[in-house]
Parts: C-alpha cells; structure tokens; sequence
C-alpha cells in the first residue's frame, strides 16, 4: 500500500519538477542573453557605437563554412579557420570574464560549451545563439562589394526585409537538419523542448517568446537546401523584430 502511495505521489510531482527545471533554465538562458545584451553595448561603446561585426566571409564550398556571407546571421564563434566570427568577436574583450553566457543551459542537446570555447582562435565553433549583424540581409557575397562596409551602429541598426526597424539581434537556436550533415559539424541545435525561444533586443530587454507553429524553428528537410538556412534564419529575426 505504502509502495503505491509513494509511485502515485511520485507520478504527480515529477512533471511539475521537469516544469519547473525548465523554467529554470529559461530563465538562466534569459539571464544569459541580457549578460550578451550588456557586452554587445561595451563593444559598441568601444568601437565607436559599431555592433560586432564580421569578419569576411570565405568563399562558401561547402556547408561547413556555416557563414556565407559577411554579416550573416549566426551562431559561429569562430569560423573554420579559426576567426572569431559574431558574438565570439568579444570574448577577447567585454565577454572576456563571462564566455559562458553563450550557451544556453535549456540545449536539447548536449552542449559541451568548455570545449567548444576552446576551439575559437584554432577551429569552427558554436555557441547557444543566433546572433545578427545588424541590418546586414545579404546571404551571399558578392565579390565586388567594398570591404569593410559602412559601420552599423547600436542606435542605427536600419531596417529588415519587411520593411521594419531591426530589433532582435540575439536568439535562441532552433535548428533541426538532416542527420548527413553531422559530417560538416551541421547538426540539430534547439533549446527549450522547442516551445519558446528568448530574444535579446537591440534596447538590451529580454523576453521569452513562444514557439507556437514553429515560427521560431527553422527546419531544412534536405541536405540540398542548406543554403537556403540563412534565409529562414533571418525570417525567424523578422518574426522576433514584430514582437519587440
């Protein structure tokens, strides 16, 4: 009797304890990206108000080089070659004590961020987040175009392909791909079962945004349109930019 006892109370608290360490770690995640919030705007104070930006993208030959285009939106640290690339352009500077703030601790998957912090300056790496150059909407170079472009800057960052202000600039991944990509380090990265994603502003609030219709998700059923990641990704900062 007591044995039932105990699996029918255990029946009913263990959900609510799975809720509530989920909505322990959207908060921590929330915490995090207000941590990346304040450095994006140290940066910005000690670049002239520039958001990091950059670098140059390499030829795009293969899904491996997951940054097409300079200024792309991403979740690099670093590229192939070792570059930081968006937000791991600060880890040498106002995310210098906090390198941690990049990785959200709701990851579906596992998240091993202490060696993925030690790739950065040798190989590709890869943080927790979307991060976007401002109103750069480019996907794809083109050879001729003068380098480096015109600053954007935290109180200018112009508008999206809507038309709208930019906003968003820092999102929770939600990548989901086919399992043949695993062998160009292009894998699934979602967070937080995929419900809801949290969004940092341009203005440094924070918020938590329901996934509802998958309209936080970008999902690239085969292999052949990987290409065409980047421009769902900037569709999901759209999306985020309409909600502020």
């Amino acid at each position: 009797m007591v044995v039932a006892i105990i699996a029918v109370l255990a029946g009913l608290l263990l959900p609510a304890l799975g809720q509530a360490q989920q909505a322990a770690k959207r908060t921590a995640c929330l915490s995090n990206l207000r941590q990346v919030g304040i450095g994006i705007s140290t940066y910005a104070g000690d670049h002239d108000g520039r958001v990091p930006f950059g670098p140059k993208a390499p030829p795009f030959t293969s899904p491996a080089s997951f940054y097409p285009s300079s200024g792309a939106p991403t979740s690099l640290l670093s590229l192939q070659r070792g570059e930081p690339v968006g937000l791991g352009l600060m880890l040498a500077g106002s995310l210098a004590s906090q390198p941690r703030a990049l990785f959200c601790p709701g990851a579906d998957q596992r998240l091993d961020a202490q060696a993925e912090l030690a790739k950065v300056g040798r190989y590709q790496a890869q943080g927790s987040y979307y991060y976007r150059h401002g109103g750069a909407t480019n996907l794809f170079d083109d050879p001729a175009s003068p380098w480096p472009p015109a600053p954007l800057r935290l109180e200018a960052l112009g508008l999206n392909r809507r038309g709208r202000p930019v906003s968003a600039l820092a999102l929770d991944t939600q990548y989901e791909c086919p399992p043949d990509l695993a062998v160009f380090n292009v894998v699934p990265k979602t967070h937080h079962q995929r419900r809801s994603s949290n969004v940092l502003h341009a203005d440094g609030h924070v918020v938590n945004r329901l996934n509802r219709n998958a309209r936080y998700g970008v999902v690239i059923a085969a292999s052949a349109d990987v290409r065409e990641s980047f421009d769902r990704i900037l569709s999901v900062f759209e999306t985020a930019d309409d909600e502020p």
